[in-house]
C-alpha cells in the first residue's frame, strides 16, 4: 500500500498503520472468480486481521467489529462477480467493511456527535484568526504514549462518523488520499477538504485538555 505522508500526530497516538500484505491481487481475484476454494481461504487469511483492526477502530467495539468483519467477507463473496478491478481488491474490501461498520454505528446508541461548524476556526477580513491559537504544552514521550493516546481516542469518537472514518483511514490506517477517494467514490479533492476539516475539528476538541495551564 502506498502511504502518502509520514504518520500524523493522530496516527502516532492511535497506532501504526496496518501494512498491506504482499499478494498478487490480480491472480487472487482470478482464482476467486473461478471459485477456487483455496483462494477463498487465502483471501480471508490474508486480509482478515487488517479488516478486523480497521473495523475495531471505526466501531470502537470488539463485538461489533467482529460482526462487521464477518459480514464484510460474506458480502465480498456474494458480490465478487461485480468486482471490475478498477480499484485494488483491498480498497474494494475496505469499502464493504466501512459500510458494515456504519450500519453498526447507526443501530447502536452513541454519544451525539458534535457540530463541526462550531469547532472550525473563523477568520477576520484580513485573514487573521478570530481567536488566536493557544499554546500547547510539549509532552514527554512517556506521557504522550499513554495519557495523550487515550485523550485522542475519546475526542475522535465525538466527530461525526463521515469525518471520523476518513481521518482514521488516512491518518491511522495510512491509506493514500487516492485510495480513500476510491473507498468513498469521491474525488481526491473532496477527501482532502473533509480530512482538513476533520483534523481542525479534532484539534479544537483536544484544545481544552492540552492548554499549558490544563496540563500542569
Amino acid at each position: 500500500m502506498t502511504h502518502g505522508t509520514e504518520p500524523t500526530p493522530v496516527g502516532k497516538q492511535l497506532g501504526t498503520p496496518i501494512v498491506q500484505p504482499d499478494v498478487d491481487e490480480a491472480e487472487l481475484v482470478a482464482r476467486l472468480k473461478a471459485r477456487d476454494e483455496r483462494a477463498f481461504e487465502e483471501f480471508e487469511r490474508t486480509y482478515a486481521a487488517r479488516v478486523f483492526a480497521m473495523a475495531k477502530r471505526i466501531c470502537g467495539d470488539e463485538h461489533d467489529a467482529a460482526d462487521a468483519t464477518q459480514e464484510a467477507f460474506a458480502g465480498a463473496y456474494r458480490t465478487l462477480a461485480g468486482f471490475d478491478g478498477r480499484s485494488k481488491l483491498s480498497t474494494w474490501l475496505t469499502r464493504i467493511v466501512i459500510n458494515k461498520c456504519l450500519v453498526k454505528l447507526r443501530t447502536r446508541r452513541r454519544r451525539p456527535a458534535v457540530s463541526l461548524d462550531e469547532l472550525l476556526p473563523t477568520f477576520e477580513a484580513d485573514g487573521h484568526a478570530t481567536v488566536p491559537a493557544p499554546h500547547w504544552r510539549r509532552l514527554e514521550e512517556e506521557e504522550a504514549s499513554g495519557r495523550l493516546a487515550e485523550l485522542v481516542r475519546e475526542q475522535l469518537e465525538r466527530l461525526p462518523d463521515h469525518y471520523r472514518v476518513v481521518l482514521i483511514l488516512r491518518d491511522v490506517q495510512g491509506l493514500s488520499t487516492e485510495e480513500v477517494a476510491h473507498v468513498f467514490d469521491e474525488t481526491p479533492n473532496a477527501v482532502k477538504i473533509r480530512l482538513h476539516r476533520a483534523r481542525q475539528a479534532l484539534k479544537a476538541l483536544l484544545d481544552p485538555h492540552m492548554r499549558q495551564e490544563k496540563m500542569s
